[in-house]
C-alpha cells in the first residue's frame, strides 16, 4: 500500500436523538448524517441479519418502531447498539457507519422494495 493512501474517515461525533430514533454520525471528511434506528437495525452486520455469506442474508420486517436504548464502544474500530427489540450483536465498524451514512437512501429504498416482493410490511406484528 503506498504511503498517499486516503485513511478512511473516522467518526468525530455520534450522537443519539432524544426520541432515541437515530444516530447521527460525524466523521472527519465533514460527512454529517442521521441514520434511523429502523435502517441500523435491518442492515445489522451481525451474523443473525447478514448470514455468514450474502445467500443467507435475512429480511428484517417490522422494525419501524424500534429504537436504539444503547451505544457501546468496541475497541477504537465500532460501536455495538443495542435495540428495543433485543437485538445488540452487530459490530458497527467506522467504515461500514460511513458506508450507511453514503447510501442510506438507496438502502432505504432497497429494504422496502424487498419487504414488498416479500409482502412483508414494515410495522410490527
Amino acid at each position: 500500500m503506498s504511503q498517499e493512501a486516503v485513511q478512511d474517515p473516522w467518526p468525530t461525533e455520534i450522537r443519539l436523538n432524544p426520541e432515541k430514533t437515530a444516530l447521527r454520525v460525524t466523521f472527519t471528511d465533514g460527512v454529517s448524517e442521521g441514520i434511523s434506528a429502523e435502517l441500523l437495525r435491518v442492515t445489522s452486520p451481525s451474523a443473525e441479519v447478514q448470514g455468514h455469506s450474502p445467500s443467507e442474508r435475512k429480511l428484517v420486517p417490522g422494525k419501524r418502531t424500534v429504537t436504539i436504548r444503547d451505544i457501546l464502544q468496541v475497541g477504537n474500530y465500532a460501536v455495538r447498539l443495542v435495540f428495543s427489540d433485543g437485538h445488540d450483536t452487530g459490530i458497527y465498524s467506522w467504515p461500514y457507519l460511513y458506508e450507511l451514512a453514503l447510501k442510506k437512501d438507496e438502502l432505504f429504498t432497497n429494504y422496502l422494495n424487498e419487504l414488498a416482493a416479500a409482502g412483508m410490511g414494515r410495522d410490527p406484528k
